[in-house]
């Protein structure tokens, strides 16, 4: 969206600047400043906008565009309210525009002439700060992506929560990856950095940043506002100038000249050192997104673990999921964590109730270090240290090694805590200006000026009393507005008893208001010392706020500590409630184990699941058979899951696991059309199972579930096979490799590590006709070996398919059965019994009648085959033959066939 159009005036609206009036020269001298922004110009109680703006603002909210008249002209002009400005923002971030908020810096009623006004923030889908609009629990990067040479970085940076991260892809698809585990709101590029936009799974909005804003200079000087060494934080200077532009744009967002004092947490990382899970499978094993039907529709992996109690652990959690661990030690120390905690009821809860106390610590010291933090805010972390204590108090005595490092991390603050507590009232009101914030007792002379206003106030309020008595007028009143302070209100049936010493201060209807020196003297009092308490108080809360402040970096400590021991509770949570047991973790390159293992989302959504074992040893590859919605799917991704669980810290769902730890995760399960981006569902399988082949080493595991479909039967199963042979020989990947092409199955007898296994059914043939196939069982079990069927006219006849078309597809298979296929598997066979028939059924046609003696070319059961191509058959060697040798010896064959 391009926002230059609608910042400006509109061409001859005015013949210069001088005939724009004072209110709408400022206006677009702060959209000249913010001119890739929407601007929102606040304007009392409605953030305006002007002209070609207003147009598009009303469009996109939905509101009523009006019109404004002065000097200039007569212009378009739409409003938002001020209180309900969040979700219209939203509105516009999400038809593509940064919003510039400008505000009254200045009040009202102190201005002389026009109010001053200034953009205090500029909101993007990347740097949005309101709680109203980021999700609970979630990041919000905005990242930048620059290159240097042959090096790749990428910067992210939560704008919410201070978090900065850095890390440099070893090449163009693993920043792809990287980019997709980091899922930005918002992407700058630099001017030698290219971004595949169309390989991403996210769509943040993108902005090609100048090369200026990326010089290494400028990128080195804002990082040593942050930290002091910048070389001991970065490795190159793509990496320096990745975090540089990241910062920038941050602190650009924020309003602010210099570095965002709450961004203390500059942090390097490696891919490498986590298990990689690309955007494929990330989708595909549903992690965070469940896009099927029926069911459990909607649950993911992350919705069953998130047990987590407050929006740091729910971070936290994510985070896990999004890079699980690799290194054997950290993944033993996580699992000693949940085991202890799974163990101890006692301290799990204990825990989990104190945590339910706990704020939003990260964003809380964002808006106090950024000084937009309310009273309530102070609050809010106040109850978040009220809780800590308890926490403390829980984990001392644990044994397990991160347990005890946390128990020693958690600062309970109490410095900081008793400070709020002191000064802050327990229920202050949202504005912070208006008093009612700061507690009686935390300063003298604020609790003076309170106790004039309050004695004033008290005055007035007996004032009523006093002048009944003395006049003699019982509906005489004693009132307040706005407009004309107090007054004292007389009807016109009694002005005769009004005394001499009444002013009169307005003529109403039916009545005269007025006042007494006396009363004007307490009128002043109170309103003098009222103001100068508002402001007082005011002052006091920004220095409680500012030494608040001053402890971000112990209060992000905390909420570290904090986020980690709620995700450790959440996982021994669940492992308690849905029955996970802890994974025994081997080295990388092991064989994996598994007894009675589950897939935990589909188990969470039925009320029965049929567990299944799994051994697999390394650099296997297992092919799985049986019929559709038998089991297999699910199967694969049980096991993928349960490495995932285990190397992410959690329990998993069997009776056992012995796992090694494995570099990647790789899938190719299910595919779509990419209408868009002109890839048919082959097509788009085939590009993913290139990365998969290119990419892939000895200790990843691998699932690949059809591969070959959506082409011709010849192709596809040539290319299945083929890339069986080569994740065999070349790869050396764990994989599991779901397929209908049964004829893959005699790859077990050529290959060494190549297995069968299979998903068995049940049918049940009706007692008067047996080929009529009664309803099948699908036992969801797995077994040893190939399956005997796949079931497919079954599985169509369950599914509704008319009969006449399930009767149809029944004839042709067995005609299928029983005529050409068995005369070819004759033709080629060993010579038993039914193979020698069809030999001499083939041998028969060719010599001048056919196998059951009838002329030649009127047979029903066979075709005419010459006694060359049933020579070159039986010669071929299958088990050596490779794909491609294959096709052109069916094409040569063919050829001989077709010759008159």
């Amino acid at each position: 969206m391009d926002a230059d159009a609608v910042t400006g005036p509109p061409d001859g609206m005015v013949d210069a600047e001088a005939d724009l009036t004072p209110m709408l020269r400022q206006y677009f001298e702060c959209c000249a400043d913010y001119e890739d922004a929407l601007l929102l110009f606040q304007n009392g109680d409605f953030y305006q906008t002007y002209c070609e703006a207003a147009e598009e603002t009303a469009r996109i909210c939905e509101l009523t565009l009006t019109q404004r008249e002065d000097s200039t002209g007569t212009y378009p002009m739409a409003g938002i309210p001020v209180d309900d400005a969040a979700a219209y923002v939203e509105r516009l971030l999400d038809a593509g525009y940064r919003v510039a908020i400008a505000e009254q810096v200045e009040s009202p009623a102190e201005a002389t002439g026009l109010v001053d006004r200034a953009v205090t923030q500029v909101v993007t889908p990347g740097t949005v700060l309101d709680d109203e609009l980021l999700g609970t629990g979630t990041t919000n990067y905005v990242a930048a992506v620059t290159r240097e040479g042959a090096t790749r970085a990428v910067a992210a940076v939560d704008a919410s929560t201070g978090e900065c991260r850095v890390t440099s892809p070893s090449d163009d698809p693993g920043l792809i990856a990287e980019l997709d585990r980091l899922a930005p709101a918002e992407l700058l590029v630099g001017p030698d950095a290219t971004v595949d936009r169309e390989a991403l799974s996210v769509d943040p909005m993108v902005t090609d940043h100048e090369a200026a804003r990326l010089d290494d200079d400028a990128a080195t000087e804002r990082l040593e506002a942050y930290v002091a060494s910048p070389t001991a934080v970065v490795e190159s200077a793509a990496e320096r100038r990745a975090c540089g532009a990241a910062l920038a744009y941050a602190e650009w967002t924020q309003g602010d000249d210099g570095p965002l004092e709450y961004v203390t947490r500059i942090r390097r990382y490696d891919p490498r050192d986590a298990l990689a899970l690309d955007a494929t499978a990330i989708r595909s094993l549903e992690l965070f997104e469940n896009r099927g039907a029926g069911a459990g529709a909607g649950a993911t992996l992350f919705s069953v673990l998130d047990e987590t109690t407050c929006a740091l652990g729910r971070r936290k959690l994510d985070g896990w999921l999004r890079r699980p661990l690799i290194d054997r030690d950290r993944i033993e120390a996580r699992h000693d964590a949940v085991g202890e905690l799974a163990a101890d009821a006692l301290t799990r809860e204990t825990v989990r109730e104190a945590l339910r106390e706990v704020y939003d610590l990260e964003r809380l010291a964002g808006r106090i270090s950024r000084e937009r933090a309310d009273a309530r805010d102070l609050r809010s972390l106040a109850t978040t240290l009220g809780a800590v204590p308890t926490v403390v108090d829980a984990l001392d005595g644990c044994e397990a090694s991160r347990l005890r490092t946390l128990g020693e991390r958690i600062d309970p603050l109490p410095d900081v805590r008793d400070l709020i507590e002191r000064s802050i009232r327990s229920d202050p009101p949202v504005e912070v200006t208006e008093g009612g914030v700061v507690r009686e007792g935390f300063d003298d002379e604020l609790d003076a000026l309170r106790a004039t206003e309050r004695e004033g106030r008290e005055w007035v309020a007996d004032l009523e009393a006093r002048e009944r008595e003395r006049t003699g007028i019982d509906s005489l009143s004693v009132g307040h507005n706005q407009v004309h302070g107090y007054y004292i209100e007389v009807t016109d049936p009694n002005l005769d008893r009004v005394p001499d010493d009444y002013r009169r201060r307005q003529t109403l209807k039916n009545a005269e208001r007025f006042y007494t020196p006396e009363l004007k003297e307490r009128e002043e009092e109170i309103i003098g010392a009222a103001e100068r308490a508002d402001a007082l108080e005011y002052e006091r809360f920004r220095e409680v706020r500012s030494s608040v402040a001053a402890e971000t970096d112990r209060i992000q400590a905390l909420a570290d500590a904090l986020a980690e021991l709620d995700a450790l509770v959440a996982l021994a949570t669940v492992a308690v409630d849905r029955d996970y047991v802890r994974p025994s973790v081997r080295e990388a390159g092991g064989e994996i184990e598994i007894q009675a293992g589950r897939h935990p989302v589909v188990e969470a959504a039925q009320e029965r699941f049929v567990p299944n074992d799994a051994a697999l040893p390394p650099g296997s590859v297992t092919l799985v058979t049986g019929p559709n919605m038998s089991g297999k799917s699910t199967y694969m991704r049980q096991v993928a899951l349960i490495v995932v669980l285990a190397q992410a810290g959690s329990f998993v769902p069997a009776d056992d696991a012995r796992l090694p730890t494995v570099d990647r995760v790789f899938t190719r399960v299910g595919a779509s059309d990419d209408i868009a981006g002109g890839q048919s569902t082959f097509m788009r399988e085939m590009t993913e199972l290139t990365e998969i082949l290119h990419e892939a080493t000895g200790e990843s595991l691998i699932l690949l579930d059809e591969v070959g479909r959506g082409t011709s039967t010849a192709d596809g199963r040539a290319i299945a096979r083929a890339t069986v042979e080569f994740v065999h020989d070349e790869v050396g990947a764990t994989t599991l490799f779901a397929t209908h092409y049964h004829d893959l199955t005699g790859l077990a007898d050529e290959r060494e590590r190549v297995r069968n296994l299979h998903f068995a059914a049940e049918r049940e043939d009706a007692p008067d006709d047996p080929r009529s196939g009664g309803d099948v069982t699908f036992l969801h079990r797995v077994a040893e070996g190939p399956a005997s069927s796949s079931y497919g006219v079954e599985v169509a006849r369950m599914a509704g398919v008319p009969d006449p078309v399930v009767e149809r597809a029944r004839t042709l298979v067995d005609d299928e059965g029983t005529g050409t296929q068995m005369t070819l598997t004759g033709a080629v066979g060993a010579g038993d019994a039914t193979n020698g028939t069809a030999a001499r059924e083939a041998e028969g046609a060719a010599g001048g009648t056919d196998g059951d003696g009838s002329e030649p070319g009127t047979g029903t059961g066979t075709a005419t085959v010459d006694p060359d191509v049933v020579t070159a058959l039986r010669e071929a060697d299958l088990a050596t033959t490779t794909p491609i040798e294959a096709l052109n010896l069916l094409a040569d064959l063919k050829d001989r066939v077709e010759e008159p």
